[in-house]
């Protein structure tokens, strides 16, 4: 017999393997055989093959990075319109959805952005209430400023969603996610499309499948009109571009979406589109071992008693429904504590599974949703509609399954989540590693009997006993009796930026510009963090924090500063802090640098005291005048004269070796902050003046020398507010070097002989006088930044500045300093310059829309107020000459704000400087 069809017919198959005998037909050749077989390849054959019609005949789908395309009859001509690349994608795409059309996008959410744009004012969007975040988010905008009528019900009941079919409704869209993120609910698709069909035939069914991807689950088969998938999860499975693809069955709802796309120019770029095709063809390979390591996480956490969400357990509610419309059950998964802090150690205590937003990558993560993806839904939000504070979501990556459980487990273990179950007798490795190769499931569950869930009071009772194995029992944790106030110096890079990379001498000095910090007892069991200027207010339990990987070294307190970091204690530290989103990525930076050296210095939690340290600061952050090494500075200094490691001066300041002892601390801390500083930052921070440092390059001694004998200098620093791309510019200048040496070369040796200069006249052995002094300096300012605009690490904003101060009536010297492109410059401003005159600068500054700073150069180093330690010693008053009301230190040091700062310093008195 003979059969036509066209490549959905699914009755093909089944004719060309019931060959029966006829009379009327001939049996089908092997080649019409092959063919029938050919138009049903299975999904992993599809994924893999392309169909690219390129006219080179190339096997991979060519990168057509072009904007436009010559001709006026051609197939494309703008790519916002078209491009080959991505056409190529999404005609792939299509077949793998059984899509009539697919496009590209340049993110999950522009494809919601434009699905959304179908709906007009006055329509009703119905949604489920258990969404994405960034959905939620994207929906309520919509709601309060497009005027369209938002409803979130529980999709998972189709009961839940009929009612609100009604005509008077005007549905206009229902929104589907199965399985929901992050509570895994599952919505029977092909239901409740024939329901809201039914009821309300020109509504849109438009479902997210990213948790699914089509390899597991294809909506429109379902009855879906519309589904849209974030390209950035498993279809890329790389986590390194960005896509979202929206795929449709009705012509006209294709129409309308590829109007938008046009219009609005959202199409994803040719090189990403390259990128996406690439990740596709393996996406069923990585979800099939994704989806494998993912049941046995969850067989094993629901072993252990959690409250598991994830389809492929036969415990999840609506298991029937999920598998009768998916052939997956994906490899996300989440699981619930019933206590936030736990699942924050949980988090914060795993290595392997990275802590992050999003899935679908090679890398397996892990998450507080509440804390992350959803924190953008509030609180009460949240609640209403049961999404716990204290869940936990896993992403399962390909890594081997052995080493994600042994990562896992050891952080549960940590945690406290799980005990070891003593009555246990564990397998032979041998016997082990054959169970796990013959049946993986018997081998996990045989290892989840290794431990237990602890009940409550087993926790209270287990962390009640450390604590007296301790000697510490409930409140009375070790503290300080009295605050400790400390403060340290800005810094200015005078010469030798970027010169100094290639072994050139810099010339630094501090500024009178400061950070000043508080660190107060407190009488329970935490350690706070205060940090206003970069909106940090955080606390943490002192038993909870991640005491058992401290390096093995570490034998009670430490007076000295480790040369090296602790990469585990670190990553745990970095992984308890980024549990906090609402801290930005500088306030991250500053509770870990805290955090490990508070940790360090105490040596165990039995050393540990119960504090808050507090800081504040009138230094621009981000602006290159070594902000985080002056509050590197006051963390080491503090919590040094906290465990008593470093002497309170009296009428001397710091001793050398005391002085050497913070500088060490502080240069940990910077490392923290920084990974490889030169030191010259925290060395000015600590010790005040000027310092000249050389980098060790090439074989060439480096080194670090004070300044001495310097007199302090005015200058006024002009932020520009331009952000700095310091590595950009450091690796430009690199690159100059390579192919110009016979340019770049002698211009660092000129900058060495300008700091070679300035070494001579700040260090006192000029023996000139002071007028003349200033004025070499200025001529030293001038010639450097003539240097460094031929580097090309100049901006704009900075030469309006120092063209700006040259002109008339000013005439005077500036420089950019540190990185350029952006950041600060540095104008040296003369003994005799009349007041008026800098008044009028400043002002024309300010006009340009920079932010000035008047300070002095060569100030003092470290600050510590030595007023006598009594309790009452904890306040300071405020108001005029020091009367009216007393304030604590610490809340005066919140409440002064950038520009009081220095009055409050001084109403408090007592300092002793380096």
């Amino acid at each position: 017999m003979t059969t036509s069809s066209s490549p959905g017919d699914t009755s093909l198959a089944t004719s060309v393997y019931s060959l029966e005998p006829s009379s009327a037909a001939k049996s089908p050749t092997y080649a019409e055989q092959y063919k029938a077989r050919a138009a049903h390849w299975r999904f992993s054959t599809l994924c893999a093959s392309v169909d690219n019609k390129d006219q080179y005949g190339a096997s991979s789908t060519p990168i057509y990075q072009t904007a436009t395309f010559k001709g006026m009859d051609g197939q494309y001509d703008y790519t916002r319109s078209g491009n080959p690349t991505r056409g190529g994608l999404e005609s792939h795409l299509a077949r793998l959805y059984g899509a009539t059309q697919t496009f590209a996008l340049s993110t999950g959410m522009t494809c919601l952005d434009t699905i959304l744009r179908l709906v007009k004012p006055g329509e009703t969007v119905l949604a489920g209430d258990d969404l994405y975040g960034g959905t939620n988010r994207l929906l309520t905008y919509l709601g309060t400023h497009g005027g369209v009528n938002v409803k979130h019900v529980d999709t998972t009941k189709v009961e839940a969603v009929l009612p609100h079919l009604e005509p008077g409704n005007k549905v206009k869209m229902v929104l589907l996610e199965s399985p929901t993120n992050p509570l895994l609910k599952i919505a029977d698709l092909a239901e409740i499309s024939t329901a809201v069909k039914a009821a309300a035939p020109s509504a849109l069914i438009v479902a997210d499948n990213t948790m699914m991807s089509p390899y597991l689950q294809r909506p429109l088969e379902l009855g879906a009109d519309i589904v849209y998938d974030s390209g950035t999860k498993y279809l890329s499975g790389h986590h390194d571009l960005m896509a979202g693809i929206i795929a449709a069955s009705r012509p006209d709802v294709c129409k309308d979406i590829a109007f938008l796309i046009n219009s609005v120019g959202s199409g994803l770029a040719p090189f990403d589109s390259f990128l996406l095709l690439r990740g596709v063809k393996t996406m069923s390979l990585r979800m099939d071992r994704q989806m494998a390591t993912a049941q046995l996480v969850a067989l094993y956490l629901d072993s252990l008693g959690f409250l598991v969400h994830y389809p492929g357990l036969k415990s999840h509610p609506k298991a029937d429904i999920h598998w009768k419309q998916a052939t997956g059950a994906g490899a996300v998964l989440s699981f619930v504590t019933d206590d936030k802090a736990l699942s924050e150690r949980i988090v914060g205590g795993t290595r392997l599974w990275g802590i992050s937003v999003s899935f679908g990558a090679v890398n397996s993560l892990i998450s507080m949703p509440c804390l992350m993806s959803h924190a953008s839904i509030s609180a009460a939000v949240r609640a209403e509609r049961g999404l716990p504070e204290n869940l936990i979501r896993l992403c399962v990556g390909i890594e081997d399954p052995r080493d994600l459980m042994d990562d896992l487990e050891h952080s549960l273990l940590s945690a406290g989540a799980i005990t070891p179950n003593l009555s246990y007798t564990p397998l032979s490795h041998a016997k082990s590693a054959e169970l796990y190769a013959t049946d993986p499931e018997a081998w996990i569950l045989d290892r989840a009997r290794g431990f237990r869930r602890p009940s409550s009071n087993a926790i209270d009772k287990l962390v009640n006993g450390v604590k007296k194995g301790l000697g510490i029992t409930s409140g009375q944790r070790k503290s300080i009796d009295h605050d400790i106030v400390v403060s340290a110096p800005g810094k200015v890079i005078l010469f030798g930026e970027h010169a100094v990379v290639h072994g050139v001498t810099a010339v630094a000095t501090s500024v009178n510009l400061r950070c000043f910090a508080v660190l107060s007892p407190r009488s329970d069991e935490r350690v706070g963090l205060e940090v206003p200027d970069l909106e940090v207010e955080l606390e943490w339990e002192i038993s909870k924090l991640p005491w058992n990987l401290l390096p093995v070294h570490s034998h009670g307190q430490k007076r000295l500063a480790d040369k090296e970091l602790d990469p585990p204690l670190l990553q745990a530290i970095e992984g308890l802090v980024n549990t906090h989103v609402e801290v930005g990525k500088t306030g991250i930076g500053s509770c870990v640098a805290f955090l490990y050296v508070y940790m360090v210095m105490a040596g165990s939690e039995e050393n540990a005291l119960a504090v808050t340290f507090t800081a504040s600061a009138n230094l621009p952050i981000g602006a290159g005048l070594g902000s985080s090494a002056a509050y590197s500075a006051c963390v080491a200094s503090a919590l040094l004269l906290a465990h008593s490691h470093i002497s309170t001066p009296t009428d001397i300041t710091l001793s050398s070796s005391d002085t050497d002892i913070v500088d060490g601390w502080a240069f940990l801390s910077e490392k923290v902050l920084h990974g490889t500083p030169s030191g010259i930052d925290n060395a000015v921070a600590v010790r005040g003046g000027a310092v000249a440092y050389t980098r060790a390059v090439g074989g060439r001694t480096g080194g670090l020398d004070s300044l001495h004998g310097f007199s302090s200098v005015r200058l006024l620093l002009t932020n520009t507010l331009v952000p700095r791309d310091t590595k950009t510019l450091v690796a430009g200048v690199s690159a100059k070097r390579l192919a110009e040496p016979h340019v770049v070369d002698p211009m660092l040796d000129a900058i060495q002989s300008i700091s070679d200069e300035a070494r001579t006249l700040l260090n006192g052995k000029a023996h000139v006088e002071r007028k003349e002094l200033v004025g070499r300096l200025e001529t030293l300012i001038k010639e450097n930044h003539s240097h460094l605009v031929n580097l090309g690490v100049s901006h704009p904003s900075l030469d309006m500045i120092v063209a700006a101060t040259a002109a008339e009536p000013f005439g005077l010297a500036s420089k950019l300093t540190g990185a350029g492109g952006g950041g600060c410059a540095v104008t040296l401003i003369p003994d005799e310059f009349p007041q008026s005159t800098l008044d009028e600068l400043i002002n024309t500054l300010q006009g340009h829309g920079f932010q000035p700073h008047l300070t002095s150069l060569g100030g003092p180093g470290l600050g510590i107020h030595t007023t006598p330690a009594a309790k009452e010693d904890n306040k300071v008053r405020t108001g005029e000459e020091g009367e009216g009301m007393v304030m604590p230190k610490r809340a005066g040091l919140r409440e002064a704000g950038t520009d009081g700062l220095e009055a409050w310093a001084e109403r408090l008195g007592g300092w002793k400087y380096t």
